[in-house]
């Protein structure tokens, strides 16, 4: 009866922590589909969920409802991390895509002209201006740098984004994928090697851990129908 007990509490608590190692990720598991019959996708890019005036808070994704701790990040930040974005995607090459900037500019008209238009509503509207199949954009929810130096931190940098595909004929999420994460040391959490040894053994300023989860979503971003890769 005791080893009964002592087995069932040894499997009870190892449940909870490689739960919470799972938690700690912050990239919650889905079946996302591996392709999509796309071919034209306007790049809108990220959004700061709180803008650089506002207050830290608890922000719940208006596309796909998932909540993040959110604090208030730059147009700057976020227009870096959208070229960012759309480099790697003209790379991949599988799409037409529409730019950034092209975005934009449809997007910040509908913006003030359209206030009663849901997030959605307005991204769709982006999308069918430019004849697009849908429209890849998500929201940037934290950018925290780091406080230190490579191989000594007071505080550790932080990033949270997430990315959706809305379709331009309904406005349904076709796909979505996100990236929450804090860097921790080794000793921290050994189940995070992939990101120690991403670093190099330092502590990442913010923009490096960003580039770690962009690479971790565009490659998980269903393939297209669009202008192939050269075999």
């Amino acid at each position: 009866m005791k080893t009964f007990l002592w087995t069932a509490g040894f499997l009870a608590a190892a449940f909870i922590f490689f739960g919470a190692c799972h938690v700690i990720k912050g990239k919650p598991p889905q079946e996302a589909p591996s392709s999509l019959s796309l071919k034209r996708v306007v790049v809108s890019g990220f959004h700061p969920s709180i803008p650089s005036d506002g207050k830290a808070d608890f922000v719940r994704s208006p596309l796909t409802g998932a909540v993040f701790m959110a604090e208030p990040v730059s147009q700057e930040v976020a227009r870096d991390l959208t070229n960012r974005l759309f480099e790697k995607l003209v790379e991949r090459g599988d799409y037409d895509l529409v730019a950034p900037d092209q975005a934009s500019t449809v997007y910040s008209k509908l913006l003030s002209s359209e206030p009663v238009l849901t997030d959605a509503e307005i991204f769709q509207r982006v999308g069918r201006g430019f004849s697009a199949d849908a429209v890849l954009t998500g929201y940037l929810y934290r950018w925290r740098e780091r406080e230190g130096a490579d191989f000594a931190v007071s505080r550790a940098a932080s990033v949270a984004f997430d990315l959706c595909l809305i379709s331009t004929l309904d406005g349904a999420v076709l796909w979505k994928d996100g990236f929450e994460k804090t860097q921790k040391s080794l000793s921290e959490n050994l189940f995070d090697f992939r990101t120690f040894l991403k670093s190099k053994a330092r502590w990442m300023r913010a923009q490096e851990l960003a580039a770690v989860g962009l690479a971790e979503l565009v490659e998980s971003l269903p393939t297209g129908t669009g202008r192939k890769k050269e075999s």
